[in-house]
C-alpha cells in the first residue's frame, strides 16, 4: 500500500521540484534586472526603457512562435491575455518606473512587495486556492524581511506621496495580472502567453516610442546592450520560466517565491557592481529566505503522519 502511494506521489513531487527550479530561475533573472535598470537608466528614461524592452522581447519571442507555428488562442483567452499585458507588462512597469523617480529603491521594494500578499488573497477569492496558513505565515515573514532590507537601504521614510501610491498601484497591477494569467495557462502555452502579453504591453507603452527614438542615438552601446539584455533575459526568458512554473503550482506559492528578488538583487549588486550591502540588509535577506521556505513547504499527509 505504501509502495503504491509512494509511486503515485513521485510524479507530483517531480512537478513541484521542476516548478520550484523554474521559479528560482525567474527570480534570479528578475533580480538581475535591477542591476541592468540602474545601468541603462543613466541614458534611457523609464518609459523609453520599458517600451524598448517590451518591443525587443516581443520581436524575439514572436520569431520563435512563428518558427514553432503555434496557433493563436481563442477570443476569450486572447482578451484575458490582453488584460495581463495591460496590467502586468504595461501599467506595472510604467507605475514602478514613475514611482522610483519619486521614492528611493528601498522604500519602493518594501511597498511593491505587498503584491504577493494581495496575490495570495485574490488567489483564494478568485482562483479558489484556499487560505493555507503556511503560505500566509511565510509571506508575512518574508514581508518582514523586505521591511528590514528597506530600512537598511532607504534614504527616506514612507510618506503618503505620489511615489508611495504608485508603488502600491504597481503591487495591485502585478497581483491582478498573475490571477488573470493563471487559468489561461491551462489552455495556452507559456511561450504564446508571454509573447502576446509582451506585445500588448508594448502597445500600452507606445506613448514612449518617440522618447526612445530621441534617446537611442545619444545612448552609449552599454546602455543599449543592457536594454537588450533586459528584454531577452528577465523579460522573455524570465516570464517563460514563470509561466512554466505557474502552470504547475498555485498562484499564491509562486507569489511567495518572488520575495527572493530583493536579497538576490542585493547579492548581484555586491558581486557585479561592488555595492557592499549593509549588515542589516543581509539579515533581512535571511528573513526573506526563511519566509519563502515556510510558504513553499507543504503539510505532511495523514498517511505520512501515521508512519511517523
Amino acid at each position: 500500500m505504501a509502495t503504491i502511494e509512494t509511486t503515485a506521489r513521485a510524479p507530483a513531487d517531480r512537478e513541484r521540484l521542476l516548478a520550484l527550479g523554474a521559479g528560482l530561475v525567474t527570480v534570479t533573472l528578475w533580480a538581475s534586472a535591477f542591476v541592468g535598470i540602474r545601468s541603462a537608466s543613466h541614458h534611457l528614461s523609464p518609459g523609453a526603457l520599458a517600451f524598448g524592452r517590451l518591443t525587443v522581447a516581443s520581436l524575439a519571442l514572436g520569431s520563435i512562435v512563428l518558427w514553432k507555428r503555434e496557433p493563436l488562442p481563442g477570443r476569450r483567452d486572447m482578451m484575458l491575455i490582453a488584460l495581463v499585458g495591460l496590467f502586468w507588462f504595461g501599467l506595472y512597469n510604467i507605475s514602478l518606473n514613475a514611482a522610483e523617480k519619486r521614492v528611493d529603491a528601498g522604500t519602493a521594494s518594501m511597498l511593491v512587495n505587498v503584491g504577493p500578499i494581495i496575490l495570495a488573497v485574490l488567489a483564494g477569492l478568485v482562483l479558489r486556492e484556499g487560505w493555507p496558513r503556511r503560505l500566509f505565515a511565510g509571506c508575512a515573514i518574508a514581508l518582514a524581511g523586505v521591511v528590514v532590507i528597506a530600512t537598511a537601504t532607504s534614504d527616506q521614510g514612507v510618506s503618503a506621496s505620489w511615489g508611495a501610491l504608485l508603488c502600491l498601484a504597481a503591487a495591485v497591477f502585478y497581483a491582478v495580472g498573475v490571477v488573470t494569467q493563471k487559468p489561461v495557462l491551462a489552455r495556452v502555452s507559456p511561450l504564446m502567453m508571454t509573447w502576446l502579453a509582451c506585445t500588448f504591453g508594448a502597445v500600452v507603452c507606445l506613448p514612449f516610442a518617440f522618447s526612445l527614438s530621441q534617446q537611442l542615438p545619444d545612448a552609449p552601446a552599454s546602455s543599449i546592450g543592457w536594454m537588450v539584455y533586459l528584454a531577452i533575459a528577465p523579460m522573455a526568458i524570465g516570464f517563460l520560466t514563470w509561466g512554466y512554473a505557474l502552470a504547475r503550482t498555485t498562484a499564491g506559492r509562486m507569489g511567495s517565491i518572488t520575495y527572493l528578488v530583493p536579497p538576490i538583487a542585493i547579492l548581484l549588486g555586491w558581486v557585479l557592481l561592488g555595492e557592499t550591502p549593509p549588515g542589516l540588509a543581509v539579515v533581512g535577506g535571511a528573513i526573506c529566505l526563511a519566509g519563502v521556505v515556510v510558504a513553499q513547504r507543504r503539510p505532511a499527509s495523514a498517511a505520512s503522519r501515521r508512519r511517523g
